[in-house]
């Protein structure tokens, strides 16, 4: 009777240990992984994140490339020109109507009614 249950805590030492020898790879965003020219200690989280989520990154990146893909497909020259200076698109600064209506050679108000066309253009295609 004794020798089975040094048997079965035998084998359950040995699952353990098994088990432990599985997860000896799994890696942890918290795990160290260096240290710092300061001396503090560097984790894995902060190698692969800024201070925004990576989540909300990728997200972000999705809806951008939707909404170019939907300015390529559905916008004239003209529109798309318009919603790039308008808003700052490409790595741009965005302008206001005046100044968008400066550098395109059109009035303020045409402008403006191709801007709310565009979007409303822009709105349908990402519905």
């Amino acid at each position: 009777m004794e020798r089975r249950i040094g048997d079965r805590i035998a084998n359950e030492i040995l699952m353990y240990f098994r088990s432990q020898r599985k997860s000896a790879q799994d890696v942890s965003l918290s795990d160290y992984i260096d240290t710092g020219s300061d001396g503090a200690a560097i984790s894995l989280i902060d190698v692969v994140s800024d201070d925004e989520d990576l989540t909300e990154q990728l997200g972000q990146r999705e809806m951008i490339r939707r909404m170019c893909d939907a300015m390529d497909a559905v916008l004239t020259d003209q529109e798309r020109q318009v919603i790039l200076l308008r808003y700052g698109l490409s790595g741009r600064k965005p302008h206001r109507q005046r100044e968008v209506a400066q550098v395109t050679g059109i009035s303020r108000s045409y402008v403006s009614r191709i801007e709310k066309r565009a979007l409303e253009k822009l709105r349908a295609a990402l519905e």
